[in-house]
C-alpha cells in the first residue's frame, strides 16, 4: 500500500521556539492517522505545512505523490481541509457558501450545486441553507466548515480538531461522515483533543511533543505500554478504605495506587474477571461492601499521559498565537 502522505525531517522555528524539531509522519493511502500532543505540541503547524499554507525551515513534504513545496497548486486539488477556525463567508448563506466551493474546484454549476444541496442535507443544515452564516450558531458554522472540506469529494482530507464547538449529536454525525469517507478509499489525518475519538476514527496514531514523535502505534499498541488491566474500588468511610487495602494488595500483582481524597484502590491484576471475583468474596467476608467496583482496562488517555506526563489539552510553554491558530 503506497503512501498518500509523508513527511520527513520537518523542522519549523520561531525565533527560540522549535514549533517542528526533525518530525516524521506518513500516512498509508486509504486510513486515518491520528495526530495527537498537548497544546504546543506542533500538530497544527504539522498540518499547515501538508496543506501548503506555510513552508517548513527544512525538510521533505509528499501528499498524494505530489512535492508539496515544488507543486503547491497541484497539491490543493487533491486534497480537503478543515482548520480550527471556521472559514467561511458569513455574509453568504449556508448553501452560497458550500456552492462558491464547488466552483472554485472547477466542478461546474450543475455539479456544485448538487454537492451544496447533499452537504447542507447531510450536515443537517437544511432549516438553515438559505440564511445568512453570520445567523449561525459555532457548532453550526463547524459543521459547514467540514461540508466544505468535503465538496470536491478529495482522495485525501486534513481535519485539524473537527469536532471542537460540536454537541455529542454533531459528534457522533461527523464520525459517521469520516468513517464513510474512509470506506469509500479517502485518506484522512485528523487532530484531535478528543481522545476517544481518536480511538474510534484511527487506524494508526502519532503523538507528537515539543515538535517531534514520541510514540507510533495502533490504539491498542498504545494502550498496551501503560499495561494491563486493574481494579478499581471506591470505598464509603475512611475505616473501610483501610481495612480494603490489605485485601486488595493480596488480590492484586502490585502495591495498590490510593486516592485518600476519593477512597479510592487501585490494583493492578491478571484475569479481571477472577480477580473481581475474588476481591468481591473476600470484602464481604470483611463485611464490607464497596461503593463501586470494576475492572478498569486501560484508555487512550491512560496512554497519553504516560507518554506526555500530562492532559491533551494542557497548555505548553509558549505557543505562536496568531501565527500558528493558536499552537507552536
Amino acid at each position: 500500500m503506497a503512501d498518500a502522505i509523508v513527511a520527513e525531517g520537518l523542522v519549523k522555528t520561531y525565533g527560540a521556539v522549535h514549533a517542528l524539531d526533525g518530525l516524521d509522519i506518513s500516512v498509508p493511502e486509504g486510513t486515518v492517522l491520528g495526530l495527537l500532543g498537548p497544546n504546543g505540541a506542533g500538530k497544527t503547524t504539522c498540518v499547515r505545512i501538508l496543506t501548503t499554507l506555510l513552508r517548513p525551515d527544512q525538510g521533505r513534504v509528499s501528499v498524494g505523490g505530489l512535492d508539496v513545496l515544488a507543486q503547491p497548486q497541484e497539491v490543493r486539488k487533491i486534497i480537503g481541509l478543515s482548520g480550527q477556525n471556521a472559514a467561511v463567508d458569513e455574509y453568504l448563506t449556508g448553501y452560497e457558501n458550500l456552492e462558491m466551493i464547488g466552483r472554485l474546484y472547477h466542478l461546474g454549476k450543475t455539479r456544485s450545486r448538487g454537492r451544496a444541496r447533499e452537504l447542507i442535507e447531510r450536515f443537517d443544515l437544511s432549516d438553515a441553507a438559505d440564511r445568512p452564516v453570520k445567523t449561525y450558531s459555532g457548532g453550526m458554522r463547524r459543521r459547514l466548515d467540514l461540508a466544505g472540506a468535503l465538496v470536491a469529494a478529495p482522495p485525501i482530507i486534513f481535519l485539524d480538531e473537527p469536532t471542537t464547538g460540536l454537541d455529542p449529536r454533531g459528534r457522533l454525525g461527523m464520525w459517521e461522515v469520516i468513517s464513510e469517507r474512509v470506506r469509500e478509499g479517502t485518506t484522512l489525518l485528523l487532530t484531535t483533543q478528543y481522545l476517544e475519538e481518536a480511538d474510534r476514527l484511527a487506524d494508526d496514531i502519532v503523538v507528537i511533543d515539543h515538535g517531534v514523535s514520541i510514540a507510533h502505534g495502533t490504539p491498542d499498541q498504545l494502550k498496551r505500554q501503560v499495561g494491563g488491566e486493574r481494579l478499581v474500588v471506591v470505598l464509603d468511610s475512611q475505616a473501610d478504605f483501610d481495612r480494603a487495602v490489605g485485601i486488595l494488595k493480596a488480590v492484586g500483582l502490585d502495591e495498590p495506587m490510593l486516592d485518600q481524597s476519593t477512597r479510592e484502590v487501585t490494583v493492578p491484576v491478571t484475569r479481571g474477571s477472577t480477580a473481581l471475583t475474588e476481591a468481591v468474596r473476600q470484602l464481604d467476608s470483611a463485611d464490607i461492601e464497596p461503593v463501586d467496583i470494576a475492572v478498569r482496562r486501560p484508555t487512550l488517555d491512560d496512554a497519553f499521559m504516560r507518554l506526555t506526563g500530562r492532559a491533551v489539552a494542557d497548555d505548553d510553554a509558549p505557543g505562536q498565537a496568531g501565527t500558528d491558530g493558536g499552537e507552536a
